[in-house]
């Protein structure tokens, strides 16, 4: 019985020792894991302090980047040289859009920590990449800081090393007219600006800050976002607009330096086709890493679409160097390479001369050389002054644009317009070529309204002229709807449209303008005869922007062959053979050449000029109802028809009782005449 009390509290004291076994051990897991989590949470607040170091620098917040740091207390380096070294360095190289890769922060022993980090960015030269950074992290508190080291910077540097920079600015590549005439170039500049030092302080500084804002159509608050930038010192020059014009008294703290900078020398007449440039952004970086942080970038017009070329690509080379200037290491090397010149088929006489004519009010004019296609002028009114988009417009002032009813921004020239009895032309060469339309046969049409029968319900075609025996040349020179939509009826759907298929509908031409395709109809088949009518006189659905229409239109020039538009001097010219046939346009032009010489001709105003011309007028109404009244847009093509040395398509939108597109062509095809024979 003894022996088995024994065995008994044996066993009972096996039991007891492995409960405390069982304790000890699931009170080590628990400290293991309180480790492990204080280990993650190290961790993130190392990853966080290196995050928001590299948030600080990008935005040139250098001050606030080095209160990430800990600098040891025996260092050479105080916390402000530490400060002035990212200012000089960050600030003169430019640096922005840092982007981190591969961090990772590590434990390792004695309980410190450990990081390791890739990195590129951009520079004033382009992208330095494959940056490979390494340090290690401290506890200052309960903030975790970076222990700083010259590497830092970059990871090449040690010691007492210093940075290098020589740069060599690209020069931005120019835009040209035909004649060599400047449309876009860099020219020296008035930059108005401020040294901080020299504003004083207090009440003295708000006071001049009030002063410049209101002498220059500024805020005080941008002047004071300005000054306020990571690497103003109080005597640097700080710019803040580009003035024109004589320079006015200067507020106490404002200067005026001289700057190369992107002038337009034509301004609002050729600014919706040459653009203008802008600053880059950390957008367009985010788009394009090989752009160097800082220069211009083409916002609109051929400056965006051909920036590429323009640009160029800054040269210099940025260095890590010893104390003593001797080059240890070369980050980043580049041969400059200017921006090439752009020499257009423009001719900035006639550009300037079609923008004048339309006296700001909306419309467009496209001139060409039909032989060759060379658009000579390209004209969109009302405008805006690019000079001020490109170097500092006000908040007021870009307003005014935004608001204009009459949308300054957009090219007319590359909007589609129901293109009115312009078309005309085009419809009856078709009904000539397929041999629906006899230009000798006279039709009888009584009054000024006509509809094929009673299933087209109250909608009738109209006409201005109640002219009884009309003709094909009657109808041009009298622009008769009536007349055009019963031949255009008579030869049918299938037969129209194949004829309008030799044309350019659907077609992107090769130009560096954003435009849509030229269009028939919203759908394949009219479905409508009311449709096929009204296409046949230039309305319906149909859309056509100016440069379009010039193209379409220079198969009367060109014995019926149609030349493709181009922009730029050194470009192919191209061409469409047999678009229709050549006895077709020498039955049409003699009728185009007596709209302008008969006295009932819809242009004959232009007469008066003297010299040789065929033309077509067209007027396309946009309407609600049919018997409304709804804007007119108004119409004209000409051409001297002895030379075929020139093309004009003008159109005036939404014109006013009296006014015309014709009325406002006598000054360019006198000057296209006298200069394209």
């Amino acid at each position: 019985m003894k022996r088995s009390g024994r065995q008994k509290k044996k066993s009972t004291g096996i039991y007891i020792g492995a409960g405390i076994v069982v304790l000890l051990a699931a009170a080590g897991g628990g400290f293991f894991y309180y480790q492990h989590v204080q280990e993650q949470q190290a961790v993130k607040a190392g990853e966080q302090t290196i995050e928001g170091f590299i948030d600080s620098l990008n935005q040139e917040n250098y001050e606030e980047a080095v209160k990430s740091l800990q600098v040891e207390k025996d260092s050479d380096l105080t916390e402000q040289d530490i400060l002035e070294k990212y200012q000089n360095i960050y600030g003169a190289a430019e640096i922005r859009g840092i982007k981190l890769s591969d961090l990772s922060v590590t434990k390792k022993e004695n309980d410190t920590y450990e990081f390791t980090y890739e990195a590129k960015m951009n520079t004033t030269l382009g992208e330095l990449k494959d940056l490979a950074y390494e340090g290690t992290l401290s506890k200052e508190g309960d903030q975790t800081k970076i222990n700083w080291q010259p590497n830092l910077i970059f990871p090449q540097m040690e010691g007492q090393d210093k940075v290098s920079l020589s740069t060599d600015v690209a020069s931005r590549g120019e835009i040209l007219d035909r004649n060599k005439q400047p449309l876009a170039i860099t020219g020296k500049l008035k930059q108005l600006g401020v040294v901080p030092a020299k504003l004083g302080e207090g009440e003295e500084k708000s006071a001049n800050i009030k002063a410049i804002a209101e002498a220059f159509d500024l805020t005080e608050a941008s002047i004071e976002q300005a000054i306020s930038q990571g690497w103003v010192q109080p005597d640097y020059f700080v710019p803040l607009k580009i003035i024109d014009g004589e320079t006015p008294e200067l507020p106490n703290g404002a200067t005026i330096q001289e700057v190369d900078g992107r002038y337009y020398p034509l301004g609002e007449a050729a600014a919706q086709l040459i653009g203008y440039v802008g600053d880059i952004t950390a957008e367009d970086i985010e788009k394009n890493p090989e752009l160097s942080s800082t220069g211009k970038i083409g916002r609109s017009g051929l400056e965006m679409a051909y920036d590429k070329e323009l640009r160029g690509t800054n040269g210099g080379k940025l260095s890590v160097t010893d104390e003593e200037g001797k080059e240890k290491a070369v980050l980043l090397q580049h041969e400059v390479k200017n921006g090439q010149d752009i020499q257009l088929t423009i001719d900035a006489n006639a550009q300037k001369t079609a923008f004048d004519s339309l006296d700001g009010k909306p419309g467009s004019t496209v001139a060409t050389a039909p032989k060759t296609g060379d658009l000579l002028a390209l004209v969109s009114s009302p405008s805006y002054d690019p000079n001020k988009m490109t170097n500092g417009i006000s908040q007021d002032d870009y307003k005014v644009y935004e608001e204009d009813p009459n949308r300054p921004f957009i090219s007319r020239f590359a909007t589609g317009y129901a293109p009115g009895s312009t078309f005309k032309m085009i419809t009856a060469a078709i009904g000539l070529d397929n041999g629906t339309l006899n230009p000798d046969e006279v039709l009888t049409i009584n009054g000024l309204k006509w509809q094929k029968d009673s299933s087209w319900g109250s909608y009738q075609v109209t006409r201005v002229s109640d002219v009884p025996q009309v003709n094909l040349k009657n109808a041009l020179v009298y622009s008769d709807n009536i007349y055009m939509a019963q031949e255009t009826l008579k030869m049918g759907e299938e037969a129209f449209r194949k004829g309008l298929n030799q044309f350019i509908f659907g077609e992107d031409l090769d130009l560096p303008i954003q435009m849509n395709p030229a269009q028939i109809s919203n759908e394949d088949s009219f479905n409508s005869e009311i449709l096929l009518a009204d296409t046949g006189y230039g309305q319906g659905q149909l859309l056509i922007n100016p440069i379009q229409q010039a193209a379409m239109y220079s198969v009367f020039a060109n014995n019926g062959s149609l030349v493709y538009p181009r922009l730029v001097m050194d470009q192919e010219t191209k061409d469409k053979k047999n678009v229709i046939s050549e006895s077709s346009v020498q039955t049409i032009l003699p009728d185009l050449v007596d709209v302008v010489q008969d006295p009932n001709g819809t242009a004959h105003s232009l007469a008066a000029l003297g010299i040789p011309l065929a033309a077509k007028t067209g007027t396309a109404e946009i309407k609600e109802k049919q018997d409304e009244k709804g804007q007119e847009n108004s119409f004209l093509y000409a051409i001297n028809p002895e030379t075929n040395g020139y093309l004009v398509i003008s159109m005036l939108e939404n014109r006013e009782e009296g006014d015309s597109a014709t009325n406002r062509a006598p000054a360019l095809l006198q000057y296209l005449n006298q200069t394209y024979q």
